[in-house]
């Protein structure tokens, strides 16, 4: 019991101190001293909380630090603004929010650049030339983390898409329900289960006449899968959104919300682009009997080598035994006064060791 205390109290102080390193990570960012035909005009305003960080989508995206920095050129500003997260789910499901930064009135529209865990917004009272940009992602690659973006949004069809959305928790699935404009499907949020590590992303289509929201859930295993989705039948069935229509593939649930017709469900649905497969990795080869003569004529080989061997052991042993007693007899082998023999007395002659020779 002692033991099992004194480890969750060293994780406690291991958890409580990640977030100051993260932060502190996160401000010894190395700003550059130009980006395109851009050149430093400030120092760095470090935000540990930024002013949105009550936002709880942001918290649950695991938001970290942001910083801004302000650019100039030729009278023209470009405000930087860096947005850290922990990992790139996060930052993934935070693009949509930084992305729906408002420019100021009369201003070009905001440009977010997005890389692993972290997303710049840019804001300028004029347009960005492409040099500047194609400088500003490099910067921000190089000193993100790496991680890809979460393979979940490359399922979604993308024919008639009209805007998609990600979500890892309850807070980003209702408010992005709302913003792509179902808001029918915020119900969900609390039987999707997040809870267990799910993954959603939301997307609106509308080819013509035809009209649906796509939702996907991918979850860790099959099993959970398969465990949610009866979770969410009921769900669907407590919403009335019996137009909905739900199927499991491994480990992602497609769900077909507010759809205009069975068959443009059913298309939209066969058209994710998601397979299972199963890996073989270990290493394998064709095992063959070999044929019956090969073996028998390898029996006989190595019969006939161990009669030999055995001969010609034998033959060395006892030339060695008679070899010796011809050159030194009685001195090696047969010594009379070394030889020692039991007698039982039943009979009065006594025993010549030189007879048992």
């Amino acid at each position: 019991m002692r033991t099992r205390l004194l480890i969750a109290a060293v994780a406690a102080v291991l958890l409580t101190c990640s977030m100051p390193l993260h932060a502190a990570d996160a401000a010894k960012v190395q700003w550059p001293a130009k980006l395109g035909s851009y050149s430093d005009s400030g120092s760095v305003i470090q935000f540990t909380d930024p002013p949105d960080s009550a936002d709880p989508l942001l918290r649950e995206s695991g938001f970290v630090a942001a910083a801004s920095r302000n650019y100039a050129r030729a009278g023209h500003t470009a405000n930087l603004t860096l947005y850290t997260f922990h990992d790139s789910s996060g930052a993934f499901e935070a693009l949509s929010l930084v992305r729906s930064r408002v420019a100021k009135d009369g201003n070009p529209a905001p440009h977010t650049i997005y890389k692993s865990n972290l997303i710049l917004n840019i804001s300028s009272d004029s347009e960005i030339d492409p040099e500047t940009l194609n400088a500003a992602t490099k910067w921000v690659q190089s000193i993100s983390d790496g991680v890809a973006a979460p393979p979940i949004a490359d399922y979604l069809p993308n024919q008639n898409q009209v805007t998609s959305r990600y979500a890892l928790g309850p807070s980003g699935f209702r408010t992005y329900a709302n913003q792509i404009g179902a808001p029918y499907a915020v119900g969900l949020a609390d039987s999707a289960g997040f809870d267990s590590r799910a993954e959603a992303m939301l997307a609106k289509y509308k080819g013509g006449e035809d009209e649906a929201t796509l939702l996907l859930l991918e979850y860790p295993t099959p099993q959970l899968a398969e465990l949610h989705l009866r979770h969410l039948q009921r769900a669907l069935a407590d919403a009335k959104l019996t137009t909905s229509s739900i199927e499991r593939k491994g480990s992602l649930l497609s769900i077909v919300l507010a759809p205009t017709s069975a068959e443009y469900a059913a298309k939209l649905r066969d058209s994710v682009n998601y397979e299972t497969t199963v890996t073989w990795n270990e290493p394998s080869q064709s095992a063959t009997d070999p044929p019956i003569m090969s073996t028998l004529v390898k029996i006989f080989i190595a019969t006939g080598v161990f009669m030999v061997l055995t001969i010609a052991v034998g033959i060395a042993f006892g030339g060695v035994r008679v070899i010796t007693k011809r050159l030194f007899p009685g001195k090696v082998f047969d010594r009379k006064n070394q030889i020692e023999v039991l007698q039982l007395g039943l009979n009065s002659k006594p025993i010549d060791p030189s007879d048992m020779y």
